[in-house]
């Protein structure tokens, strides 16, 4: 009997991983049988995505709550989803729910990643397919790639760097996971050696407001993390007024 899948997915990357269990179901022996995404957010790219499912059969749904009502999945696989799966949730995955988490852990769980590791100086940086628990990003390890972070890199070119090997880390490697072909390594273990943290979206705005009083490497270093196309630019406030800075 073919193992079931739901795929929970958003933006390109999510698309180009569906694409790959779809072209690999008959040598897994396995079937992507839900899709669940967002209609309201990245609608360009997920639309893309959701096209994908239509030409291949493959149900849409909206809220994640409607894996309650369906039959039983073998695998939950989840790449950019946008909400944290509750107990419920996981419990619908028989043998395993896994995310591709793009930033390596437990380093940088969470969001804005990215802009965190430039912030804190980092030269790796990396990406991590790990078993899904109830918490933001703490379950088992199952596979990385890490990688180095160009010199003075700025955060949009970080991201196309490691979604890159992120895509090549799921080709590589999610057939090995389907086919039991694993193990897991618990964070808690990499805790005291590597540091964790979690960055929440709160902590955005926090990120973009920048200090003329730092010393220059702090400045360049806030500038290169959140100089980033089609998002609201860092800025200085100057008189109570918020002065952006803009990348030409």
């Amino acid at each position: 009997m073919l193992k079931r899948i739901a795929f929970l997915g958003a933006k390109s990357i999510g698309l180009e991983c569906l694409k790959t269990l779809l072209a690999m179901q008959e040598a897994a022996g396995c079937v992507v049988a839900a899709l669940f995404t967002s209609l309201d957010r990245n609608a360009t790219a997920n639309n893309k995505l959701i096209d994908c499912a239509v030409d291949n059969n493959i149900t849409v749904y909206n809220n994640i709550d409607s894996i309650l009502d369906l039959p039983p999945f073998d695998y939950i696989i989840s790449v950019q989803y946008h909400e944290i799966l509750k107990a419920k949730h996981l419990a619908c995955a028989k043998e395993l729910a896994i995310n591709l988490h793009i930033a390596p852990l437990p380093e940088y769980r969470g969001c804005n990643q990215f802009s965190m590791a430039i912030i804190d100086g980092r030269t790796e940086f990396g990406c991590t397919l790990h078993k899904m628990d109830t918490g933001i990003d703490t379950g088992d390890i199952i596979f990385e790639d890490r990688f180095e972070i160009p010199e003075n890199c700025f955060v949009d070119e970080l991201v196309d760097i490691a979604y890159t090997h992120a895509k090549e880390l799921f080709n590589a490697k999610i057939g090995s996971i389907l086919s039991g072909n694993y193990s897991l390594t618990p964070q808690i273990d990499l805790e005291p050696i590597k540091g964790s943290q979690t960055i929440y979206r709160k902590d955005i705005d926090r990120m973009k407001q920048i200090d003329l009083g730092w010393d220059k490497e702090k400045i360049e270093r806030h500038l290169r993390a959140t100089l980033m196309p089609g998002f609201a630019p860092p800025y200085f406030l100057l008189n109570g007024r918020k002065i952006n800075f803009i990348k030409e």
